[in-house]
């Protein structure tokens, strides 16, 4: 037979050894859960769907070393991209490639028989692209670079039969933002530009305004906020000069007044 002694002395080691395994657990248990409430983060913030992150990685800053080569790249294998211009956000393609214009055309939602204009990267440009034998170098000169898009006759090299077809004029335009003018002088090629945005929707002034558009893109190329007035969304004032010494405004755009005044300092005068 044990002692009183004794077997009281083993029931209370037991009690006691009981006592801390069950603190240990509940403090194992409590720091663990607390660990996981710190540190758990929502699923759908660890882990992006897989077409988010293929749409954000098209947005490509202006800014990068590599961005003008990127967006020859896209251009030469006929892909529509989104550029920023001078004005408002812009989509592009190759304006010599058929298939890449119906594709531009697809994007936007627009009718194929509603024209857009060409943009270049020098006055020579506008010349080999359009017929400019009446416009003199000093008017050139003052409307481009600017917000202005220059309607004249089409050249006979500008010879795609998807880009406004039936359609003897055309626009062309010479941006003043950096980026776009040296993609086309490094394209070597005339690009077709349209607004970035679904046909009949509003300009856009920053990528994150046509975002619906970004996976039917080839590349989006982010130069940041264009402005901040609702008036910069008007875009570029479209002027047909096709005729000698006559003007038509087609478009009311930015910096409209400016163009009228210069055309007809020019001795140009308002077709009836």
């Amino acid at each position: 037979m044990f002692s009183s002694n004794i077997i009281s002395s083993v029931l209370t080691r037991l009690v006691v050894s009981s006592m801390k395994q069950t603190h240990k657990h509940r403090y194992s248990t409590r720091t663990r859960q607390n660990y996981t409430d710190a540190n758990r983060k929502p699923y759908t913030l660890r882990y992006a769907p897989k077409d988010v992150k293929e749409q954000e990685s098209k947005v490509i800053s202006t800014n990068r070393k590599d961005a003008k080569a990127i967006a020859v790249a896209k251009l030469q294998a006929g892909e529509v991209i989104a550029i920023p211009t001078d004005t408002v956000y812009g989509l592009t393609c190759s304006a010599n490639n058929p298939e890449a214009i119906h594709r531009l055309y697809n994007i936007k939602g627009r009718h194929e028989l509603k024209p857009v204009a060409i943009c270049v990267a020098s006055i020579e440009d506008v010349r080999q692209w359009g017929e400019t034998d009446h416009l003199n170098d000093e008017l050139l000169g003052e409307l481009f670079p600017g917000a202005v898009t220059l309607v004249v006759r089409r050249s006979s090299k500008l010879n795609n039969p998807a880009l406004n077809p039936g359609v003897a004029n055309i626009g062309i335009r010479i941006t003043e933002n950096k980026f776009i003018q040296h993609v086309c002088e490094a394209f070597q090629q005339p690009i077709a530009l349209t607004s970035a945005n679904k046909s009949s929707s509003k300009s856009t002034l920053n990528v994150e305004e046509f975002k619906e558009l970004w996976g039917e893109l080839g590349a989006v190329f982010d130069g940041g906020q264009l402005g901040l007035s609702e008036e910069q969304r008007a875009a570029s004032t479209v002027i047909d000069l096709s005729e000698p010494e006559r003007y038509k405004i087609i478009r009311w755009g930015v910096s409209v007044e400016k163009i009228i005044e210069t055309v007809e300092r020019h001795n140009f005068r308002e077709a009836l």
